[in-house]
This record gives structure tokens, sequence and C-alpha cells, in this order.
């Protein structure tokens, strides 16, 4: 069974997108790792359903596709549903994924352009640009965010001290 005929049985959008099958398979050709490939190959997958379903061709797509992308992956529920119980639960993809969901998307517009099919690419990247304000630094489509550790108000302090104190020594330490 070839490659193709596997990624058509697994992704059958991937298919009916020409562009999207060529790109895949030179970067399957290019020996690209395959846990790799297989991320790329879900990735865009994905993105091309949206495509699909906004009625938009993912070969000649703006921006304004991009951030419809961004947007359903920002407020899609939980995977997990109610159950995933969290300091920072809620709805959407954390921002670390989103990130990686458009990395193919990114990389396949990157193809396009190499191909003459685009001019541009309408996902964005982060450049280095001197002479601007904040260290010529200029933020991609989705700006990367640090998570902060998380640092109990007092309240909670005063809560953990009052475990602390109503539990032995022994049950404290774990002994």
């Amino acid at each position: 069974m070839s490659g193709m005929t596997v990624l058509m049985e697994k992704w059958p959008v991937l298919g009916r997108h020409e562009q999207a099958a060529t790109w895949l398979t030179v970067w399957t050709d290019l020996g690209r790792a395959p846990r790799t490939i297989d991320a790329y190959r879900r990735g865009l997958a994905e993105y091309l359903l949206m495509s699909e379903r906004e009625r938009a061709d993912p070969v000649t797509a703006n921006r304004a596709h991009i951030a419809v992308y961004v947007r359903e992956l920002s407020s899609r529920p939980h995977r997990r549903g109610a159950n995933v119980i969290s300091i920072d639960s809620g709805a959407g993809l954390a921002n670390a994924t989103i990130q990686q969901r458009l990395v193919p998307v990114r990389l396949f517009y990157d193809f396009l352009m190499e191909e003459g099919l685009r001019v541009s690419s309408p996902v964005g990247r982060g450049r280095y640009t001197p002479g601007r304000r904040n260290g010529g630094q200029q933020r991609g489509l989705v700006p990367r965010l640090t998570k902060l550790p998380w640092i109990p108000g007092e309240q909670q302090w005063l809560s953990v001290l009052e475990t602390l104190v109503r539990n032995s020594f022994r049950r404290r330490v774990g002994s």
C-alpha cells in the first residue's frame, strides 16, 4: 500500500486538495520524521475541513480566512468536555497548541508561494524589523504567550497554612 493510499484513507480531505497532497508527498520524500509528517497531515487536514465548511478555496484564502480558523481553534470546546477541572480551564485550545496547529498551514502556504501559486502567505509570522520600538520584534498572527506561574492569593495561602497546622508532622511529609 503506497503512502498516498494511506494518506487518502486516513484523511480523505487531503485527497480532495491536490496541492496539499503534493506538499505532504514532497515532505515525505525528503525523509522527514514519520511523526512530523503525521502531525502535519492531521493539522493540514483540520484546516482543509474548516476551509470546506467555510466554502473557501485554501489556495486563494486570505488573512481573514486564517483568522476564522484561529477563532475556531480558540473557541472550540475541550475534548474532555465539562470534566476538565483546572485553574485555567475553559473553551479553546491552549496558545501553544494553536501555534502548533498553524505550523503546517504556514508551511503549506510557503510551499504554494515557492510553486508560484501565491505571491504572499496569509499566515503571519513574527519577524525582526530593525528600527522598530520593542527591540525590532513584530508579532506573528497569534502572539506567543508564556504562561506565568500560579501564585496563590492571601486567602489561599491561609488555607494552606491552616491545613498544615491541622495535620500531624508525619502526614505533612507523606510518611
